[in-house]
């Protein structure tokens, strides 16, 4: 990492490709199915590589500062998930380096780390221990996870009876007391009741502010990106496309989103003789 003690996050160049067809190309079968292609096809253009492969992310370089809360906006297959997917290690960049001063706690999808048929209290001590807590850890902070969670009825029931939105609340209190250095958001909060949004937008500042925790939330929610963030990134078709102030980038992406989805030039097409009037 770089000398900068403040610096907990460093994208250089990163870019993360997939091979067309195939469900992924980080398993061991794809790894080696590539590597006897190119053995045996030791000739091959920068085009046939091209048409066989799709770039989900493409020479994305950025730097985050700790305490910082940044936002990551795009439209659909921007590849904000992809990039939040490489910072968490759950997969690995296929060019240029992550740079990760401190743990990271990252919520991607609704019931991550959660086991169906183990109670609420069962998968609090399960998925702080995947998030990287001790059992003594999470004995001190387990009564102020159920408070915050609001599910303290619920608590000792089996999870899988536990709605979308109970799901979030419980995992969001876990990540929330985990002492991690970033606190990783994708766009999980949407299923949650408006009331625990804020309640964890809250959170999410407190931990920030108060206790220099860096956070990147990912949302199609520009005013929840707008409450939480003090910068943004915008990702468009794999590149980033910009990284400055909150007001801008969403500027920018609905600019983007305006031109390319909801309007249309009709000028060229002539009405239909039979719908004139007379």
């Amino acid at each position: 990492m770089a000398d900068n003690k403040d610096l907990v996050l460093k994208i250089e160049n990163v870019g993360k490709d997939y091979m067309l067809g195939a469900v992924t190309g980080d398993t061991l079968k794809d790894a080696l199915r590539l590597r006897v292609h190119r053995a045996k096809n030791k000739q091959v253009d920068n085009a046939t590589l091209h048409n066989r492969f799709f770039s989900a992310l493409d020479d994305v370089s950025f730097e985050i500062q700790r305490g910082e809360c940044v936002g990551i906006i795009g439209s659909n297959g921007a590849g904000k998930s992809t990039l939040l997917k490489l910072i968490s290690r759950i997969t690995t960049p296929s060019r240029g380096r992550i740079s990760i001063d401190g743990k990271v706690a990252s919520m991607l999808e609704v019931g991550t780390g959660f086991h169906p048929e183990l109670t609420g209290r069962e998968n609090i001590y399960l998925n702080g221990s995947i998030l990287g807590m001790k059992k003594e850890e999470i004995d001190e902070k387990i009564d102020s996870i159920i408070s915050f969670s609001e599910c303290q009825d619920f608590i000792d029931t089996p999870v899988k009876r536990y709605s979308s939105g109970m799901y979030v609340k419980l995992a969001f209190s876990v990540a929330a007391h985990l002492d991690a250095d970033i606190m990783i958001m994708d766009e999980v909060l949407a299923v949650g009741d408006v009331k625990f949004q804020h309640k964890c937008l809250n959170k999410m500042k407190e931990i920030a502010k108060n206790e220099g925790r860096t956070v990147l939330y990912v949302s199609h929610n520009m005013d929840t990106v707008s409450t939480l963030c003090d910068r943004c990134l915008v990702l468009s078709q794999g590149h980033l496309v910009f990284d400055g102030p909150v007001d801008e980038a969403i500027r920018l992406y609905n600019g983007a989103e305006v031109k390319t989805n909801t309007t249309a030039d009709f000028a060229k097409y002539i009405r239909p003789g039979w719908l004139q009037r007379d």
